[in-house]
């Protein structure tokens, strides 16, 4: 019995020798070469998985005082196995040095225009930052409608830096205080 589980090890080992080198060129080919490379090592992965049940039943049926030895090397083969399907895994999406540099654009032109760019875009804002601070600005050193509408004649001198000119009635102030308090409520 434990003649036919040595046999399943070897050929555990080979298929797994295979699988490792054909995992290490999946990354590098493309198109329909990778896609048969991928066909072929999910196939042999499923042939692991098989030799790898096949030993737990001949582990199975080896007596007792002999299987902790053969169930450890058994859970190892696991464990490599498991491996392989993440390295199976990270290979399939993986890309080559040639087509990353290709998506990344690896050329200092590129690099130096995009520099270019970002000190431009960080000029505008720049700009536009100090005019929304010129702008608050102006809006703290101005009064508040509420206060003009408490204190119309406190307005004048508010009214004489403002770019436009405002004209006050103080009659009609009154009533639109009431109607900005109430519509507030």
């Amino acid at each position: 019995m434990s003649s036919d589980f040595e046999a399943y090890e070897q050929d555990f080992g080979t298929v797994t020798a295979e699988i490792t080198n054909k995992i290490g060129r999946i990354p590098k080919l493309s198109g329909e070469e990778k896609t048969q490379l991928v066909l072929n090592v999910d196939k042999q992965l499923e042939e692991v998985r098989e030799l790898l049940e096949q030993m737990d039943l001949e582990v199975r049926e080896i007596p007792i005082q002999s299987r902790a030895m053969y169930n450890s090397r058994l859970k190892s083969y696991k464990q490599e196995v498991e491996k392989l399907e993440k390295d199976f895994k990270r290979s399939r999406i993986a890309y080559s040095d040639e087509v990353r540099n290709e998506l990344l654009g690896d050329d200092a032109s590129s690099s130096e225009s995009q520099r270019a760019h970002l000190l431009d875009n960080t000029e505008k804002l720049e700009r536009s930052s100090r005019r929304l601070e010129a702008g608050y600005q102006i809006a703290v050193e101005t009064a508040s409608p509420i206060s003009i509408l408490e204190n119309p004649q406190g307005a004048a001198p508010i009214a004489e830096t403002l770019p436009y000119p405002i004209v006050t009635f103080t009659g009609k102030l009154k009533k639109i205080k009431e109607i900005i308090l109430f519509s507030s409520k």
